[in-house]
Protein backbone atom coordinates (compact mmCIF):
# COMPACT_ATOMS: atom_id res chain seq x y z
CA UNK A 1 0.00 0.00 0.00
CA UNK A 2 1.53 3.36 -0.63
CA UNK A 3 0.18 6.85 0.84
CA UNK A 4 -0.70 9.48 2.16
CA UNK A 5 -2.64 11.20 -0.53
CA UNK A 6 -4.87 13.95 -0.27
CA UNK A 7 -8.13 14.02 -2.66
CA UNK A 8 -7.92 18.00 -3.70
CA UNK A 9 -11.43 18.52 -4.31
CA UNK A 10 -12.76 19.66 -1.11
CA UNK A 11 -9.79 22.09 -0.85
CA UNK A 12 -9.74 23.61 -4.10
CA UNK A 13 -10.74 27.10 -3.64
CA UNK A 14 -10.35 31.38 -4.96
CA UNK A 15 -7.71 31.82 -2.66
CA UNK A 16 -3.66 31.04 -2.47
CA UNK A 17 -2.52 28.11 -1.80
CA UNK A 18 -5.82 26.67 -2.86
CA UNK A 19 -6.44 28.27 -6.56
CA UNK A 20 -3.50 26.91 -8.07
CA UNK A 21 -2.41 22.91 -8.57
CA UNK A 22 1.38 24.05 -7.53
CA UNK A 23 -0.57 26.12 -4.52
CA UNK A 24 -1.50 23.05 -3.95
CA UNK A 25 1.18 20.65 -4.06
CA UNK A 26 3.60 22.93 -1.64
CA UNK A 27 0.60 22.90 1.02
CA UNK A 28 -0.07 19.18 0.58
CA UNK A 29 3.69 18.74 0.54
CA UNK A 30 4.04 20.87 3.72
CA UNK A 31 1.46 18.76 5.82
CA UNK A 32 3.11 15.45 4.66
CA UNK A 33 1.24 13.37 1.80
CA UNK A 34 2.82 11.85 -0.79
CA UNK A 35 0.27 11.72 -3.45
CA UNK A 36 -3.04 14.33 -4.91
CA UNK A 37 -5.96 13.08 -6.33
CA UNK A 38 -7.06 15.49 -8.43
CA UNK A 39 -10.79 16.21 -9.75
CA UNK A 40 -10.90 17.06 -13.57
CA UNK A 41 -13.31 19.25 -14.09
CA UNK A 42 -11.65 22.63 -13.24
CA UNK A 43 -9.16 23.35 -15.90
CA UNK A 44 -7.17 26.04 -14.23
CA UNK A 45 -6.41 23.27 -11.38
CA UNK A 46 -5.90 20.21 -14.31
CA UNK A 47 -6.48 20.12 -18.04
CA UNK A 48 -8.12 16.98 -18.54
CA UNK A 49 -7.87 17.84 -22.86
CA UNK A 50 -4.13 18.82 -22.74
CA UNK A 51 -3.76 16.15 -20.64
CA UNK A 52 -5.62 13.28 -22.43
CA UNK A 53 -3.56 14.74 -26.29
CA UNK A 54 -0.33 16.15 -24.83
CA UNK A 55 2.72 14.31 -23.45
CA UNK A 56 4.47 17.16 -22.50
CA UNK A 57 2.07 18.52 -20.64
CA UNK A 58 1.47 15.37 -18.48
CA UNK A 59 5.71 15.17 -18.26
CA UNK A 60 5.40 19.18 -16.77
CA UNK A 61 2.71 18.27 -14.50
CA UNK A 62 4.59 15.18 -13.01
CA UNK A 63 7.58 17.06 -12.67
CA UNK A 64 6.53 20.19 -11.14
CA UNK A 65 5.02 17.60 -8.15
CA UNK A 66 8.27 15.63 -7.95
CA UNK A 67 9.85 18.83 -7.31
CA UNK A 68 7.77 18.78 -3.78
CA UNK A 69 7.89 15.12 -3.39
CA UNK A 70 4.27 14.61 -4.60
CA UNK A 71 3.04 12.08 -7.66
CA UNK A 72 -1.12 11.85 -8.82
CA UNK A 73 -2.35 9.04 -7.29
CA UNK A 74 -5.77 8.78 -9.33
CA UNK A 75 -7.50 11.48 -11.31
CA UNK A 76 -11.23 11.91 -10.60
CA UNK A 77 -14.22 12.38 -12.61
CA UNK A 78 -16.68 12.02 -10.10
CA UNK A 79 -18.61 15.17 -11.60
CA UNK A 80 -18.63 13.92 -15.06
CA UNK A 81 -19.02 10.40 -14.25
CA UNK A 82 -22.49 11.16 -12.57
CA UNK A 83 -23.22 12.75 -15.62
CA UNK A 84 -23.38 9.69 -17.71
CA UNK A 85 -26.79 8.61 -16.02
CA UNK A 86 -29.00 11.63 -14.66
CA UNK A 87 -33.19 10.59 -13.68
CA UNK A 88 -35.03 13.70 -14.63
CA UNK A 89 -35.54 14.26 -10.85
CA UNK A 90 -32.17 15.68 -10.70
CA UNK A 91 -31.67 17.13 -14.45
CA UNK A 92 -31.45 20.98 -12.64
CA UNK A 93 -29.42 20.14 -9.81
CA UNK A 94 -26.99 18.16 -12.10
CA UNK A 95 -27.37 20.40 -14.74
CA UNK A 96 -24.93 22.79 -13.21
CA UNK A 97 -22.05 19.96 -13.15
CA UNK A 98 -22.61 20.33 -17.00
CA UNK A 99 -20.69 23.12 -19.08
CA UNK A 100 -23.36 25.87 -20.03
CA UNK A 101 -23.54 24.44 -24.05
CA UNK A 102 -24.98 21.13 -22.69
CA UNK A 103 -27.23 22.02 -20.05
CA UNK A 104 -31.21 21.76 -20.50
CA UNK A 105 -30.22 19.11 -23.15
CA UNK A 106 -30.11 15.89 -21.53
CA UNK A 107 -28.40 13.40 -24.08
CA UNK A 108 -25.90 16.38 -25.26
CA UNK A 109 -24.82 16.25 -21.11
CA UNK A 110 -24.29 11.97 -21.38
CA UNK A 111 -22.40 12.52 -24.49
CA UNK A 112 -20.42 14.98 -23.01
CA UNK A 113 -19.86 13.55 -19.67
CA UNK A 114 -18.87 9.90 -21.79
CA UNK A 115 -16.13 12.09 -23.64
CA UNK A 116 -14.81 13.35 -20.50
CA UNK A 117 -14.32 9.81 -19.08
CA UNK A 118 -12.78 8.65 -22.80
CA UNK A 119 -10.43 11.71 -22.27
CA UNK A 120 -9.39 10.80 -18.68
CA UNK A 121 -8.37 7.25 -19.78
CA UNK A 122 -6.05 8.60 -22.16
CA UNK A 123 -4.83 11.42 -19.68
CA UNK A 124 -4.39 8.31 -16.84
CA UNK A 125 -2.19 6.35 -19.33
CA UNK A 126 0.04 9.13 -20.61
CA UNK A 127 0.32 10.18 -16.70
CA UNK A 128 0.90 6.39 -15.97
CA UNK A 129 -1.63 5.74 -13.37
CA UNK A 130 -3.00 2.45 -12.82
CA UNK A 131 -6.21 3.33 -11.31
CA UNK A 132 -9.34 6.44 -12.23
CA UNK A 133 -11.87 7.03 -9.88
CA UNK A 134 -15.41 8.29 -10.59
CA UNK A 135 -19.45 7.97 -10.08
CA UNK A 136 -21.54 5.74 -11.62
CA UNK A 137 -24.66 7.97 -12.28
CA UNK A 138 -28.04 6.88 -11.85
CA UNK A 139 -31.09 5.87 -13.08
CA UNK A 140 -32.80 3.71 -11.15
CA UNK A 141 -31.92 5.16 -7.60
CA UNK A 142 -35.64 7.61 -7.15
CA UNK A 143 -37.04 3.66 -6.98
CA UNK A 144 -34.55 2.41 -4.43
CA UNK A 145 -37.43 1.74 -1.72
CA UNK A 146 -39.90 -0.80 -3.10
CA UNK A 147 -42.99 0.85 -2.44
CA UNK A 148 -45.46 1.08 -4.81
CA UNK A 149 -43.91 -2.15 -5.64
CA UNK A 150 -40.88 -2.02 -8.01
CA UNK A 151 -41.34 -3.44 -11.65
CA UNK A 152 -38.36 -5.61 -11.89
CA UNK A 153 -38.21 -5.15 -15.71
CA UNK A 154 -37.71 -1.16 -14.68
CA UNK A 155 -35.15 -1.65 -13.00
CA UNK A 156 -33.50 -3.96 -15.52
CA UNK A 157 -33.68 -1.70 -18.02
CA UNK A 158 -32.22 0.89 -16.19
CA UNK A 159 -29.19 -1.09 -15.72
CA UNK A 160 -29.03 -2.67 -19.28
CA UNK A 161 -29.10 0.95 -19.90
CA UNK A 162 -26.42 1.93 -17.67
CA UNK A 163 -24.23 -0.59 -18.50
CA UNK A 164 -24.74 0.28 -22.56
CA UNK A 165 -23.46 3.92 -21.56
CA UNK A 166 -20.27 2.88 -19.65
CA UNK A 167 -19.41 -0.01 -22.12
CA UNK A 168 -16.90 2.60 -24.22
CA UNK A 169 -15.67 4.21 -21.67
CA UNK A 170 -14.80 1.10 -20.20
CA UNK A 171 -13.10 -0.61 -23.33
CA UNK A 172 -10.97 2.54 -23.53
CA UNK A 173 -9.80 2.07 -19.86
CA UNK A 174 -9.25 -1.41 -20.97
CA UNK A 175 -7.04 0.18 -23.40
CA UNK A 176 -5.27 2.45 -21.64
CA UNK A 177 -4.41 -0.55 -19.38
CA UNK A 178 -5.87 1.69 -16.40
CA UNK A 179 -8.60 0.22 -13.80
CA UNK A 180 -12.09 2.53 -13.70
CA UNK A 181 -13.27 2.46 -9.85
CA UNK A 182 -16.53 3.25 -9.16
CA UNK A 183 -16.63 4.82 -5.53
CA UNK A 184 -20.30 2.57 -4.09
CA UNK A 185 -22.23 5.91 -2.90
CA UNK A 186 -26.05 6.45 -2.07
CA UNK A 187 -27.37 8.14 -4.34
CA UNK A 188 -25.78 6.09 -7.61
CA UNK A 189 -26.83 3.27 -8.86
CA UNK A 190 -23.76 1.59 -7.78
CA UNK A 191 -23.95 2.19 -4.55
CA UNK A 192 -22.98 -1.85 -2.45
CA UNK A 193 -21.76 -4.74 -3.17
CA UNK A 194 -25.28 -6.15 -5.10
CA UNK A 195 -25.69 -3.09 -6.95
CA UNK A 196 -22.09 -3.36 -8.48
CA UNK A 197 -22.33 -7.29 -9.01
CA UNK A 198 -25.07 -6.69 -11.48
CA UNK A 199 -23.47 -3.96 -13.24
CA UNK A 200 -20.24 -5.59 -13.13
CA UNK A 201 -22.03 -8.65 -14.89
CA UNK A 202 -23.68 -6.86 -17.94
CA UNK A 203 -20.53 -5.74 -18.69
CA UNK A 204 -19.28 -9.21 -18.99
CA UNK A 205 -17.09 -8.90 -15.54
CA UNK A 206 -14.82 -6.79 -17.55
CA UNK A 207 -11.62 -7.02 -15.24
CA UNK A 208 -11.03 -3.11 -15.17
CA UNK A 209 -14.50 -2.69 -13.65
CA UNK A 210 -12.85 -1.86 -10.28
CA UNK A 211 -14.14 -0.47 -7.13
CA UNK A 212 -13.16 2.58 -5.49
CA UNK A 213 -13.22 1.38 -1.36
CA UNK A 214 -15.03 3.84 0.82
CA UNK A 215 -16.12 2.63 4.25
CA UNK A 216 -17.77 5.54 5.34
CA UNK A 217 -20.41 5.08 2.78
CA UNK A 218 -20.97 1.60 4.08
CA UNK A 219 -21.01 2.31 7.49
CA UNK A 220 -23.60 4.27 7.01
CA UNK A 221 -25.75 1.83 4.77
CA UNK A 222 -25.30 -0.46 8.01
CA UNK A 223 -23.26 -2.84 5.98
CA UNK A 224 -20.01 -4.97 7.04
CA UNK A 225 -17.41 -3.16 5.13
CA UNK A 226 -14.56 -5.82 6.54
CA UNK A 227 -16.20 -8.77 5.41
CA UNK A 228 -16.61 -6.42 2.19
CA UNK A 229 -13.20 -6.41 1.60
CA UNK A 230 -13.22 -10.34 1.69
CA UNK A 231 -15.84 -10.39 -0.89
CA UNK A 232 -14.36 -7.94 -3.14
CA UNK A 233 -10.63 -7.40 -2.25
CA UNK A 234 -9.58 -8.52 -5.86
CA UNK A 235 -11.78 -5.84 -7.24
CA UNK A 236 -10.63 -3.32 -5.24
CA UNK A 237 -8.35 -0.98 -6.68
CA UNK A 238 -8.95 2.53 -4.87
CA UNK A 239 -9.05 2.98 -1.40
CA UNK A 240 -10.70 6.04 0.25
CA UNK A 241 -9.84 7.04 4.16
CA UNK A 242 -13.08 8.81 5.39
CA UNK A 243 -14.63 8.18 8.29
CA UNK A 244 -18.29 8.61 9.65
CA UNK A 245 -20.36 7.36 12.42
CA UNK A 246 -24.36 6.31 13.22
CA UNK A 247 -26.38 6.54 16.30
CA UNK A 248 -29.63 5.67 15.48
CA UNK A 249 -32.51 7.75 17.52
CA UNK A 250 -36.35 7.55 18.43
CA UNK A 251 -37.01 9.53 15.53
CA UNK A 252 -34.66 8.52 12.77
CA UNK A 253 -32.35 5.98 10.81
CA UNK A 254 -30.28 5.35 8.10
CA UNK A 255 -32.85 7.84 5.94
CA UNK A 256 -31.80 10.71 8.52
CA UNK A 257 -35.35 12.14 7.92
CA UNK A 258 -34.04 15.10 5.47
CA UNK A 259 -32.15 16.40 8.78
CA UNK A 260 -28.82 18.42 7.70
CA UNK A 261 -25.59 16.53 8.40
CA UNK A 262 -24.94 17.38 11.67
CA UNK A 263 -28.74 16.26 12.58
CA UNK A 264 -28.48 13.16 10.48
CA UNK A 265 -28.55 9.56 12.82
CA UNK A 266 -25.51 8.98 10.17
CA UNK A 267 -22.70 11.45 9.47
CA UNK A 268 -19.35 11.95 8.45
CA UNK A 269 -16.31 12.53 10.30
CA UNK A 270 -12.68 13.37 10.07
CA UNK A 271 -10.56 10.10 10.28
CA UNK A 272 -10.19 8.97 14.05
CA UNK A 273 -13.10 10.82 14.95
CA UNK A 274 -16.01 8.20 13.98
CA UNK A 275 -16.78 4.54 14.23
CA UNK A 276 -15.00 2.96 11.47
CA UNK A 277 -12.25 0.46 12.52
CA UNK A 278 -9.40 1.23 10.15
CA UNK A 279 -7.04 -0.94 11.83
CA UNK A 280 -9.49 -3.83 10.44
CA UNK A 281 -9.21 -2.18 6.94
CA UNK A 282 -5.49 -1.86 6.74
CA UNK A 283 -4.85 -5.14 8.19
CA UNK A 284 -7.03 -6.75 5.68
CA UNK A 285 -6.28 -4.83 2.33
CA UNK A 286 -2.69 -5.51 3.32
CA UNK A 287 -3.50 -9.28 3.35
CA UNK A 288 -5.10 -9.17 0.04
CA UNK A 289 -2.18 -7.42 -1.55
CA UNK A 290 -4.11 -4.12 -1.75
CA UNK A 291 -1.28 -1.76 -3.90
CA UNK A 292 -2.72 1.25 -4.44
CA UNK A 293 -3.19 4.27 -2.75
CA UNK A 294 -4.73 5.26 0.74
CA UNK A 295 -6.21 8.97 0.41
CA UNK A 296 -7.77 11.11 2.36
CA UNK A 297 -10.88 12.23 1.60
CA UNK A 298 -12.12 15.00 3.91
CA UNK A 299 -15.70 15.22 4.74
CA UNK A 300 -16.80 16.28 7.97
CA UNK A 301 -20.06 17.84 9.80
CA UNK A 302 -17.99 19.34 12.66
CA UNK A 303 -13.95 19.96 12.39
CA UNK A 304 -12.66 22.10 10.05
CA UNK A 305 -11.33 21.12 6.96
CA UNK A 306 -7.60 22.68 7.27
CA UNK A 307 -7.61 20.53 10.78
CA UNK A 308 -8.43 17.66 8.80
CA UNK A 309 -5.94 18.06 6.33
CA UNK A 310 -3.54 18.60 8.91
CA UNK A 311 -4.25 15.16 10.85
CA UNK A 312 -4.50 13.08 8.03
CA UNK A 313 -1.47 12.29 6.52
CA UNK A 314 -0.22 10.89 10.27
CA UNK A 315 -3.26 9.67 10.41
CA UNK A 316 -2.84 6.77 7.41
CA UNK A 317 1.18 6.93 7.74
CA UNK A 318 0.31 5.55 11.20
CA UNK A 319 -2.08 2.84 9.97
CA UNK A 320 -0.17 1.61 7.09
CA UNK A 321 1.52 -1.64 7.50
CA UNK A 322 4.93 -2.61 6.27
CA UNK A 323 3.96 -6.27 5.14
CA UNK A 324 6.57 -8.91 6.57
CA UNK A 325 8.72 -11.32 4.78
CA UNK A 326 8.70 -13.78 7.52
CA UNK A 327 6.75 -15.74 10.05
CA UNK A 328 7.14 -14.64 13.85
CA UNK A 329 7.98 -18.16 15.24
CA UNK A 330 10.09 -19.05 12.30
CA UNK A 331 13.01 -19.26 14.94
CA UNK A 332 11.47 -22.12 16.66
CA UNK A 333 10.79 -24.13 12.94
CA UNK A 334 13.13 -27.51 12.54
CA UNK A 335 12.54 -29.18 9.26
CA UNK A 336 11.58 -32.90 9.43
CA UNK A 337 12.51 -36.10 7.38
CA UNK A 338 9.20 -38.05 6.04
CA UNK A 339 10.36 -40.47 8.57
CA UNK A 340 10.01 -38.18 11.26
CA UNK A 341 6.98 -36.84 9.73
CA UNK A 342 5.28 -40.47 9.82
CA UNK A 343 7.02 -41.22 13.63
CA UNK A 344 4.88 -37.64 15.03
CA UNK A 345 1.46 -38.72 13.74
CA UNK A 346 1.83 -42.22 14.81
CA UNK A 347 2.23 -43.68 11.48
Amino acid sequence: MKGPGIFAAQFIGPDAPFNTLPGLARWAAGLGYKALQLPTHLDHIFNLERAASSQDYCDGIRGMLAEHGLVISELSTHIQGQCVAVHPAYDIQFDRFAPTFVQNNPVARMQWAISRLILAARASSRLGLKAHVTFSGALAWPYLYPWPPRDDGLVDLAFSTLAARWRPIVDTFDEAGVNLCFELHPGEDLHDGTSFERFAALLGNAPRCAILYDPSHMLLQQMDYLAFIDLYHDRIGAFHVKDAEFHPTGRQGVYGGFADWRDRAGRFRSPGDGQIDFGGIFSRLTQYGYDGWAVLEWECCLKSAAQGAREGAPFIQRHMIEMTTQSFDDFASSPLSNDERRRCLGL
